[in-house]
């Protein structure tokens, strides 16, 4: 059964709804359906999106994106993304879409409405005012690289029970950002409690967290405390107070900072914070919204209820432990050295 443009199919307009009885008569007859879309709005929760964005395994993906440095608003740049995304229906490749065409159309509504214009004639999913990370942005500062055991690393900690996401987020002392890994099956640090019986499985993250302090040199990781103030507390009597610190994210003055150091670093020319291309990070930071709060500061927010943000929360936390770290000088100590006492006939180890 075709559904097209399933990015306008939303709860408000009832289409979901529409979506959902389709797809369980398809079922009963042993079906399929097959969607047709352009970038949706990441703010709406549309079928396109949902679908997208589902963990299911047997839902085919065709999303073709232009690189993320190119500009929608740049000409030049406009006509090098419609060649990307239109690819073999290019006119002069042998199809009917006319390249003039599509950009006078979109010079016309760039000028009323920008973000539509992006997503239906870029194929880009673009958030309107008060995205906190543009999601090209982030996305092109990805440079995937191996962190080996033992590396001088902080953790940022988000942690929830039944209904928003768990997640642990690493960075170095050079700035690169990654989802660590844990386990035989080298499982990313992230709980989806849907996965879970609908409840985020608690041992499972300290069973993480107690990996990654053996494995990597902990200097500091910062916890969200809510919900999790005992493991924390366990945490705090095993690694230290000067290791594990409860980071509450509910303090304005705090979260708008921290917010703010992880956006500049980001966005900067001349930064060198690089990230491991997480795709779960990727959704969660496109998702996130300035909330704005009093005296001209924000935290953060979901674009709707089912659109998560845990692991930019994580993101954040993790950046502002390395930050503090720097500053404390914390990355440049080196182990204890074993204190030895040269004599003229031996070397005598001193306890």
């Amino acid at each position: 059964m075709p559904q097209d443009e399933v990015g306008l199919w939303t709860q408000s307009n009832k289409m979901a709804n529409v979506a959902d009885t389709q797809y369980r008569g398809l079922a009963g007859m042993g079906g399929r359906s097959s969607l047709t879309t352009n970038a949706w709005d990441p703010s709406e929760s549309s079928v396109a999106q949902q679908q997208f964005e589902s963990s299911a395994t047997d839902i085919y993906r065709q999303f073709t994106q232009p690189p993320g440095h190119l500009s929608y608003r740049n000409k030049a740049e406009r006509r090098k993304i419609h060649r990307i995304v239109y690819g073999e229906a290019l006119r002069e490749n042998g199809g009917h879409v006319d390249l003039d065409a599509i950009e006078a159309e979109a010079a016309d509504l760039l000028e009323r409405d920008p973000a539509q214009a992006e997503r239906f004639f870029g194929n880009r999913i673009v958030y309107g005012a008060g995205h906190y990370i543009d999601g090209d942005v982030w996305d092109s500062r990805a440079d995937v690289r191996d962190v080996p055991d033992g590396t001088a690393i902080v953790l940022g900690f988000d942690g929830s029970d039944v209904d928003d996401w768990t997640g642990i987020r690493a960075e170095t002392a050079d700035g690169y950002q990654f989802t660590p890994t844990f386990g035989p099956d080298v499982t990313p640090t992230i709980w989806d409690p849907a996965k879970f019986g609908g409840q985020v499985p608690r041992l499972e993250v300290a069973a993480a967290v107690d990996e990654l302090m053996d494995r990597f040199k902990v200097v500091r990781f910062y916890g969200d405390p809510p919900g999790w103030a005992s493991e924390l507390d366990s945490w705090v009597e095993r690694y230290g107070e000067k290791v594990v610190l409860r980071w509450a994210t509910y303090r304005t003055v705090q979260m708008h900072a921290a917010n703010e150091r992880l956006l500049t670093d980001v966005t900067k020319a001349d930064s060198s914070f690089g990230h491991d291309g997480c795709p779960v990070t990727a959704i969660h930071v496109r998702n996130t919204r300035k909330a704005p709060r009093p005296g001209q500061r924000y935290v953060l927010a979901k674009a709707s209820q089912t659109q998560k943000i845990d692991l930019t929360v994580c993101s954040v936390l993790a950046h502002e432990a390395a930050g503090d770290a720097t500053a404390a000088g914390l990355f440049n100590v080196a182990p204890a050295a074993e204190n030895l006492i040269y004599t003229a006939s031996s070397t005598r180890l001193r306890r």
